[in-house]
């Protein structure tokens, strides 16, 4: 299940895109699928044909998860 995620690195603009699992604490290296800026545009230092970066972890400051869209819910007990 892919997760898409709002990536903050350091001394850049934010990027969004997709990641097939969350990093753990140990990985060193993150994989983003789709790298875009938030406003949707091209990344300016990617070729336009980019579909994958590797960005190494030290680089990152922040990873924001997104809510999938296409996920279910959980609705929890409500009372009338």
């Amino acid at each position: 299940m892919a997760h898409s995620i709002i990536i903050h690195l350091t001394g850049e603009h934010s990027v969004i895109g997709e990641i097939e699992e969350l990093p753990k604490p140990m990985d060193s290296i993150i994989t983003v699928s789709n790298p875009r800026l938030k406003d949707g545009k091209d990344i300016q230092y990617l070729e336009s044909e980019v579909v994958q970066v590797i960005w190494p972890m030290h680089r990152v400051n922040l990873i924001e998860v997104l809510e999938g869209t296409d996920e279910e819910r959980i609705i929890g007990f409500v009372r009338d």
